[in-house]
């Protein structure tokens, strides 16, 4: 791997105290070419532009995957990564339904964990921050003619961040719009997912909502995710969340959060959650808690769901709660602040 550090650091300009999510960048970043059928010597290099054609195939047939995941550090100052190989999983299933290269693990944990060295002091010292990563692929052939592309570009940057989410989080159930169908992409980290729910997303803004709960593309009437989480429910003492399937992104903190609560003697169900059970339990207050799990958010209480012009504001901020809860034990193993008995994590 060739390896071209910069020769002056960006980390002084930055207020590790002020933090906003995605909007700074650390010194380095990685990067490797599809050509031939093979992947080329892999490269870091100071993080800048990339030079592209107009004619680049991203642009116009919308080959793109990614992945998120974090950087901490522990007490003893050692970088832990989280469950990197799901996310080598993931993002080769991603690549696979969009017609990409998939990437070994020499490249994807290897390239990160030599990128992650090099910017070691960009991995923010609180247990309410870390080092945000994001690996993704685009398509980097030169032509514009509707068929798979033959080159691809592989990269790694990473940013400093805090929370994702500030202040109350209202969610509105969609309608109208899907996110996904049952045989498309909804199960992948695909770009185009994510640019396609961003005008419903604005238009439950607009509405004076933090985000949308998507539902089944067909009926509208069973609930799938919420904005870029997965979503969870408790019931009565019940955690409940939709079943995966082809229409729901198969989150990693999601799968986390199902292992730690049925060890913490939690009952869970994963099974197809409607619309009128959510308002049925609201309204014989059985419904407890609603949450959202994700990379970005670990857990983010959720204070109001929407259905039409009825609106469920949902009490479940005590430390007692089982978004808190879960919350503690997952953090405590991402930071390293407690025996890890699932070997979640690896040290860099």
């Amino acid at each position: 791997m060739e390896i071209k550090s910069t020769l002056q650091s960006n980390i002084d300009k930055l207020d590790f105290n002020n933090l906003e999510f995605g909007k700074y960048f650390s010194d380095h970043m990685f990067s490797v070419q599809f050509k031939n059928g093979k992947w080329e010597e892999a490269k870091i290099m100071p993080f800048g532009p990339i030079h592209c054609s107009p004619a680049t195939h991203v642009f116009h047939y919308g080959q793109a995957i990614f992945e998120g995941m974090k950087a901490y550090k522990n007490k003893h100052n050692d970088v832990l990564l989280f469950r990197p190989l799901e996310n080598l999983r993931r993002f080769n299933s991603s690549a696979q339904r969009l017609c990409m290269p998939t990437v070994s693990e020499e490249l994807f944990i290897g390239g990160m964990s030599e990128l992650l060295k090099l910017d070691k002091d960009w991995i923010p010292n609180s247990d309410k921050k870390s080092l945000y990563i994001r690996p993704f692929m685009i398509a980097n052939s030169e032509f514009i003619r509707a068929t798979p592309s033959n080159d691809y570009r592989f990269m790694i940057i990473t940013s400093p961040t805090a929370s994702y989410y500030k202040g109350q989080t209202n969610l509105k159930i969609e309608e109208y719009y899907s996110r996904s169908v049952e045989g498309g992409t909804g199960y992948a980290k695909a770009a185009g997912n994510y640019a396609a729910a961003f005008s419903p997303t604005n238009k439950a803004k607009e509405e004076g909502f933090t985000q949308v709960v998507w539902t089944d593309a067909k009926t509208h009437s069973f609930i799938e995710e919420s904005g870029t989480m997965n979503i969870m429910f408790r019931i009565n003492d019940t955690l409940i969340t939709p079943e995966l399937g082809d229409s729901i992104l198969g989150g990693i903190t999601r799968d986390s959060i199902i292992t730690l609560a049925k060890q913490m003697d939690i009952e869970v169900q994963e099974r197809k959650v409607s619309v009128k059970e959510i308002i049925d339990s609201f309204k014989n207050n059985t419904l407890m808690e609603a949450f959202g799990v994700g990379t970005a958010v670990t857990i983010n209480p959720i204070d109001s769901i929407t259905y039409k012009d009825f609106k469920m504001t949902i009490k479940n901020s005590t430390d007692s709660s089982y978004a808190s809860q879960l919350k503690n034990e997952l953090l405590s193993i991402q930071y390293g602040k407690k025996q890890d008995v699932n070997h979640w994590t690896i040290k860099i």
